[in-house]
């Protein structure tokens, strides 16, 4: 079965259905770019589609992704986001496996079949050539066999003629024979043209026209070929993202079946436990004995009328009337007493561990100068040693600030998880606040006010109570006699002291102290009769009077 054989008069059709064939070819080639840009444009579609259901930083939807259905949900996310990055890689894999490889063999494939007709126009024009030449052979021999048929006639005409001289007879003759020797001449030459056309048509279509049109058929071939290829190509490229599809979704399958709803139960708990118990049964209270009544301990009218009595001669410290208070709007205070316990003790956790990385940052930043310090001084042209000093001592400062944060914020913490009713001295220095110990009957009536929310709010009636509560227990604290001075102390930095309890300084001042530090890094001070109290140690130069044993007059 061979094209030059079969179809050696069809090189028309043949030129038609090559051309067609490279038709075909470039139609798959814009199937599969079309394909491509279907899958890059899925990819980029899925990919923001997870960005967009991707909790935000630092925002509160964040903080709600801890629950595992929602862990599971941003597993989802990511194993999306991966089978999107697959859709790329098909569409990658297509580009270059396919769309190139092709785009580039059908470039080749042209020039080759350019060159197969271009061959076997230029046989056909060489046997036409031939044609032509047999042609005009034959109508030559033909015209001198008419000429020499008349020129025999003529001089037959003339010798039969008894009028006619001798010497046109012998004109005649010799003329008869010329055209004859003429036509002779022509049959051999138009019998030479013909064996030799016949010999180039025998090589035109048995030899050079069939090897044209086998090698435009081998051509074809491997063009039907190729684009099978491309085809088990084309399926090769989807089937090898298959299994990795497959973990993709095996991922997200794994994410559902790690959903634990009893653990998101125990996350909601410890999100909005306040730390509370519920109120206690109130006591019947008997109307019928007026002079004998029993107040129970955790009614209301108790704490409106006996917390005052009550804290006054139970603590000589400020009570905590937090659970009193309306919930601020604002920036609650600085130890989240605003809090319900459970609460306060997340964030009092989560303040000390910030903490802790702004130390870590600060000593690793310390530890940078330091090497850069050392490289100075064992090469001083690269810089001035003297130049880091400066740093060093402004990192210390902000360790040592953040260091008395930390013993701060993590006294709080542990009256918190020990629940403490009353905080010790400690404590009290490293907070700056006196706070007075809530009483059973302050407790119960914060509890029966306790919002939905979280929040606790009050009557105003029972807030003007609650001031004048403090109000009294202030001026009984400060009908103490005051503490005597132990030495004095010069401010080495300035110091804002914000908190209650805390005392302003400024570089240079001298002060007394009535104080000293009990190893919580925090120092009793005494400007004037009216003004005292806390600043840190490191803050002061102490000079303590050997002398004085609690006798020392303040001036």
């Amino acid at each position: 079965m061979s094209w030059g054989t079969e179809l050696w008069d069809q090189f028309d059709n043949l030129e038609k259905h090559t051309q067609w064939g490279i038709d075909i070819l470039e139609k798959y080639i814009k199937f599969v770019k079309e394909r491509t840009e279907i899958e890059v444009s899925y990819a980029k579609q899925l990919r923001n589609l997870s960005k967009k259901y991707q909790p935000k930083r630092n925002s509160k939807e964040e903080e709600e992704y801890k629950y595992t259905s929602c862990k599971a949900f941003i597993s989802t996310l990511n194993e999306m986001n991966d089978y999107a990055g697959q859709h790329e890689v098909i569409s990658e894999n297509m580009t270059s496996q396919i769309t190139m490889e092709l785009t580039r063999y059908v470039q080749e494939l042209k020039q080759e079949r350019k060159s197969h007709f271009h061959d076997g126009r230029k046989a056909q024009q060489h046997i036409e050539t031939c044609w032509k030449q047999l042609e005009s052979s034959k109508r030559r021999f033909e015209r001198d066999c008419k000429e020499a048929d008349r020129a025999q006639q003529y001089f037959e005409k003339m010798d039969a003629d008894i009028n006619v001289t001798k010497a046109d007879v012998e004109k005649a003759r010799q003329q008869a024979q010329l055209r004859h020797q003429m036509a002779e001449d022509s049959k051999a030459d138009y019998s030479s043209t013909l064996q030799k056309f016949n010999h180039e048509q025998h090589e035109h279509y048995y030899t050079h026209i069939p090897g044209i049109f086998q090698k435009i058929q081998d051509m074809e071939e491997r063009r039907i070929v190729r684009i099978g290829e491309s085809m088990k190509t084309y399926a090769e490229v989807d089937r090898q993202v298959i299994p990795i599809i497959g973990k993709c979704l095996d991922g997200i399958a794994k994410a559902a079946e790690s959903i634990d709803q009893k653990n998101d139960s125990q996350l909601v708990i410890e999100a909005y436990k306040s730390g509370f118990e519920p109120p206690g049964d109130i006591d019947f209270e008997d109307y019928t004995q007026p002079m004998k009544r029993t107040i129970s301990e955790t009614s209301l009218s108790n704490s409106r009328g006996d917390s005052k009595t009550e804290l006054k001669f139970t603590s000589k410290s400020k009570g905590k009337l937090w659970p009193f208070i309306k919930k601020n709007k604002g920036t609650g205070p600085e130890d989240f007493s605003n809090l319900p316990p459970e609460q306060r003790r997340k964030k009092l956790q989560q303040k000390v561990d910030e903490l802790n990385k702004d130390i870590q940052k600060e000593m690793d930043q310390r530890d940078a100068i330091t090497k850069m310090k050392d490289v100075y001084i064992k090469n001083p042209q690269m810089g001035d040693p003297g130049s880091l000093d400066h740093k060093l001592i402004e990192v210390g400062h902000n360790i040592e600030k953040l260091r008395l944060e930390i013993q701060k914020f993590e006294a709080w913490l542990t009256e918190v998880e020990g629940r403490l009713p009353v905080r010790g001295e400690q404590t009290r220095r490293q907070s700056g606040m006196y706070e007075a110990q809530n009483t059973p009957s302050v407790n119960n009536c914060a509890q029966d006010r306790e919002s939905p929310d979280g929040s606790y709010t009050e009557e105003q009636s029972q807030e003007n109570e609650l001031k004048m509560m403090a109000t009294d227990f202030d001026d009984e604290f400060d009908d103490e006699e005051p503490l005597p001075t132990i030495g004095t102390c010069k401010a080495l930095y300035t110091f804002e002291g914000q908190n209650e309890g805390t005392i302003s300084i400024a570089e240079g001042e001298i002060l007394y102290v009535i104080e000293e530090d009990k190893g919580d890094g925090w120092t009793r001070i005494r400007r004037n009769e009216d003004e005292e109290g806390y600043v840190p140690t490191s803050y002061v130069e102490v000079c303590l009077d050997k002398n004085a044993k609690g006798a020392m007059t303040y001036i």
